[in-house]
């Protein structure tokens, strides 16, 4: 049985959220990250971590 880093499950989580987005253009960022923190079994400390990191992923990419 291999162990995951609560890093590499919110790296993995972040990548779901960017490709279901991409699929599903009128879905949620809300719901999308729901379901991103059930996936792959986020505390409420990473979900918010997850959250962050994607709003600040989102905002440097509109500002380039």
């Amino acid at each position: 049985m291999s162990v995951i880093s609560q890093s590499e499950l919110v790296r993995k989580a972040l990548a779901y959220v960017i490709e279901r987005r991409a699929n599903t253009p009128g879905k949620s960022i809300a719901n999308l990250l729901d379901e991103a923190g059930m996936r792959f079994n986020l505390t409420p400390l990473d979900t918010a971590a997850l959250e962050r990191i994607f709003y600040e992923q989102q905002s440097n990419t509109s500002s380039n």
